[in-house]
């Protein structure tokens, strides 16, 4: 039996993951695929790649486009998430902050440095008209555990997270939303190291081919609204929202969209050049 790691957040966007592998659906085609969770996200998961810790990930779009132009020896094989991810912008409940606008030049807490969390900040900065060297400073929490925790001590004024993940902790406490920030493409996508995909392509593209049956079927599952809601946590009507929202991908990402993330990358002097799209999609 081949054996693979793929490593993902622990959020609702992977449950069809979840799904395949309790019904061991991969193991009917010898193949033993382990999910391992990354709490710390994307900048975790880059790093997972280049060590060979893992040998795929599912893993935010303009994160692993970053990575690969910076060297990661990997290759986006499709996208996962077709729709934008929705990012709340959030601060302490007892901060003093009202707006988006408020937080210019204050510290943007995040996971770490190549995160969603770090990158999705200068997209922001950008949207706002904010000077980019001079209004963004950041400070490293690891993971939304430690944004929990460091915000309401004043260890960074503001974080952005995945707005429907963090909305229990809107709801109660200890955050408050001040504004939200889409991401202008994709947002997940699946990525294998190059030595996995040439040693392995065949039982690649078959638990591709797994997943894909499910994601395309996802939202029609009996009370799939419930099951995430109280995996999750979530409120039924949160999640209903969400699923509305959220469009999973079987096809690969175009040369357009690639485009797209590179120029805005390139533009936010987040990489130094642009490279040929040879070396980030399979």
């Amino acid at each position: 039996m081949k054996k693979f790691k793929i490593g993902g957040v622990p959020e609702h966007f992977n449950l069809p993951w979840y799904i395949t592998l309790k019904n061991k659906e991969y193991q009917e085609d010898d193949i033993n695929l382990r999910w391992i969770d990354y709490h710390g996200g994307t900048g975790h998961m880059c790093k997972a790649l280049r060590e060979g810790e893992i040998d795929m990930a599912v893993i935010l779009t303009e994160g692993i486009i970053r990575d690969i132009v910076k060297g990661n020896p990997s290759k986006i094989v499709q996208g996962f998430v077709q729709s934008p991810l929705i990012w709340g912008v959030h601060v302490a409940e007892n901060s003093e902050y009202e707006t988006i606008t408020d937080l210019k030049g204050t510290d943007c807490a995040i996971s770490r440095y190549g995160s969603g969390s770090h990158l999705m900040a200068y997209v922001n900065a950008e949207n706002e008209g904010w000077d980019l060297e001079k209004d963004l400073n950041f400070e490293v929490i690891e993971s939304l555990e430690g944004a929990l925790k460091e915000l309401p001590k004043g260890t960074g004024d503001y974080f952005m997270w995945e707005k429907f993940t963090t909305k229990p902790y809107v709801d109660n406490g200890p955050f408050r939303r001040v504004g939200e920030c889409p991401t202008p493409w994709p947002c997940f996508v699946i990525a294998v190291r190059d030595q996995v995909l040439q040693d392995e392509a065949y039982a690649i593209n078959t638990i591709l081919e797994i997943i894909n049956r499910t994601t395309a079927e996802f939202k029609d599952i009996p009370s799939i609204d419930r099951m995430i809601s109280n995996r999750y946590d979530q409120k039924l009507e949160d999640v209903q929202e969400w699923l509305s929202l959220t469009e999973w991908s079987q096809q690969q990402l175009t040369s357009k969209e690639v485009a797209k993330v590179q120029e805005k990358l390139l533009q936010l002097e987040l990489i130094e050049k642009e490279v040929p799209l040879a070396r980030i999609l399979r």
